[in-house]
């Protein structure tokens, strides 16, 4: 019996997937447990109809986050902290004030989380530091830390 599979179900299949079970399976447990329906027609059209809205979102998604990631590239974010005389500061720039002054001075709404930084910049200088913004699309912004 042809089913579409509703949830990820280990060792069987992915949301989405059209599967070929034996009927006991699909009637006993797939069915009833609602994480299947019987592939007729109309189930069909919905799946193909769900899966072309999905990729239209992420092809639109994609295409907002490449020209982001192109007007990046001239973008800069510049800390004034205090600093010692070797360089070093007194604190220490993190992601969350990365992205929290991103979203201020361009007006984006970027997640800390999406700030890729191995660790939080402790000495003064340039540093280009990658966002992530989308699904494989990044983007990379300028940093400059100097002392007050």
């Amino acid at each position: 019996m042809k089913v579409i599979l509703l949830q990820d179900i280990k060792s069987v299949g992915k949301k989405g997937q059209i599967l070929d079970a034996s009927d006991g399976y699909a009637r006993n447990y797939l069915l009833p447990k609602k994480l299947a329906v019987i592939a007729d027609a109309q189930n069909m059209n919905e799946l193909k109809t769900k899966q072309e809205a999905n990729k239209y979102k992420k092809d639109m998604g994609t295409a907002q986050a490449k020209e982001l990631a192109e007007k990046m590239k001239n973008y800069e974010l510049t800390f004034k902290i205090k600093a010692g005389d070797n360089g070093k500061t007194f604190g220490s720039i993190t992601a969350k004030d990365i992205a929290d002054e991103f979203n201020k001075k361009y007006f984006a709404e970027i997640d800390k989380k999406k700030v890729v930084l191995d660790d939080s910049i402790k000495t003064l200088g340039v540093y280009n530091i990658e966002i992530k913004l989308f699904e494989g699309v990044s983007g990379i912004i300028r940093v400059c830390v100097v002392a007050e």
